[in-house]
């Protein structure tokens, strides 16, 4: 079966994560990603081993379903070489500091002339102004989106989330980018300019809470556990930061992971007092309300603990969800890679590898009902230079080898 992006070919000059996670996706979605390495290769190939000469998780869980080239483009052979990959290719995508592919003479105006109808998306820390050059990585992008004064509890420090916002989610921002322009391209035969930053990203990820920011000018935020408000939102803990309160509760045995997170909607009360013990409190004037509960959200979830917390997590979940309450328990990395359900959904998955065996990774959370993914490894280094440079721009096999011996593969 054909697939969504068949026939486009991506010039992944990217490396660590948020590049390359925009191009994996874009590789899921059946384009032919080329990733461009420098001739000791994406640096995450070598970072966080866990086995000693095997490329790192880290590198093979974000490069899954693309081919590797070295190419030194410091050589002049080596720009020329790319500049024919460029004038071969629909998508350039590069993950650089500022001005760096712009001091190796390949600016957007000359990548433009080259190309006409590439899309080239680059993916920076921040966007023009003081901290252009400022050294980019995933918590600083969360430090200076929003996302860490607003995580954490009140006195505490603020905390960076375990989901990689920062890297990964500016990288399904640059997918967005990248595929409007190609549909844009469809209509106007001419390529562009795409640029997301790290800092933008992560902004827009938190905008619930830069509304909340406004609604401090009106009076405290009800629906926050805190006690006080000054000028800015405070960190709130697990509150829910919606219209219905939220919170983690413990469960049995009272391990690390053993909470299950509740939303108490109004529809829910009634059920959820009788759950707990307490059905008297569906009718009581200080609790049947949602305004009646929300000065008191401490409490009441205190109440909710006292029950949750004689049960496991799985037992309260069924319990919960027989009356349809919104709830689901916390869950670990490891109960995550053994989840059946999703195995089942083949998010995740497991993948051979030429060196170091079968490994897990995440598989694509997009599923389109026509361009159906299979995970594939993620290449060696230089692994398809042979393919590419001899089967598909017509070097010679002899060519190659001085290549080789030359330092510009």
């Amino acid at each position: 079966m054909a697939k969504a992006l068949e026939g486009i070919r991506v010039l992944d000059m990217t490396h660590v994560q948020s590049g390359p996670s925009a191009t994996q996706l874009l590789a899921w979605l059946g384009a032919d990603v080329i990733k461009v390495e420098a001739l000791t290769g994406d640096i995450t190939r070598k970072q966080l081993r866990d086995l000693p000469d095997a490329d790192s998780l880290y590198f093979t869980m974000l490069n899954c379903n693309k081919r590797s080239i070295t190419l030194n483009t410091k050589t002049g052979r080596g720009k020329e070489l790319l500049t024919e990959l460029i004038r071969r290719s629909d998508v350039m995508v590069e993950n650089f500091g500022p001005g760096a592919v712009d001091r190796m003479g390949f600016s957007w105006e000359r990548v433009q002339e080259i190309n006409p109808k590439i899309v080239y998306a680059s993916i920076k820390g921040f966007g023009e102004g003081p901290y252009t050059n400022f050294k980019a990585y995933e918590v600083v992008a969360q430090a200076m989106g929003g996302s860490m004064a607003t995580t954490g509890f009140e006195g505490g420090p603020p905390l960076a989330t375990g989901a990689q916002i920062g890297d990964s989610g500016t990288g399904i921002h640059a997918v967005a980018g990248i595929l409007a322009a190609l549909f844009q391209r469809e209509n106007t035969g001419r390529g562009q300019r795409v640029n997301v930053a790290m800092q933008h990203a992560v902004l827009n990820l938190c905008r619930v809470k830069l509304q909340d920011q406004q609604r401090l000018a009106h009076g405290p935020l009800v629906e926050y556990p805190n006690e006080n408000f000054g000028d800015e939102v405070p960190r709130s803990g697990n509150a829910s930061g919606g219209g219905q309160p939220g919170w983690a509760v413990r469960c049995a045995p009272g391990g690390p992971n053993d909470y299950v997170y509740v939303i108490v909607q109004p529809v829910g009360w009634q059920p959820l007092s009788e759950l707990i013990g307490r059905p008297e409190l569906a009718d009581d004037p200080e609790w049947a309300t949602p305004e009646a509960r929300l000065p008191k959200l401490g409490k009441m979830f205190q109440l909710i603990e006292e029950w949750t917390s004689t049960l496991p997590k799985w037992d309260v979940l069924q319990k919960l969800n027989a009356h349809n309450i919104p709830c689901g328990p916390i869950l670990s990395t490891k109960e995550i890679v053994e989840d059946e359900s999703l195995i089942a959904n083949e998010m995740v998955v497991r993948v051979e590898h030429p060196e170091r065996g079968s490994f897990a990774t995440v598989g694509s959370p997009l599923k389109l009902s026509d361009s159906p993914v299979d995970i594939t490894s993620s290449p060696l280094l230089g692994e398809h230079n042979e393919e590419v440079f001899v089967g598909e721009l017509g070097l010679s096999g002899e060519e190659l080898a001085l290549l080789r011996t030359g330092g510009v593969i």
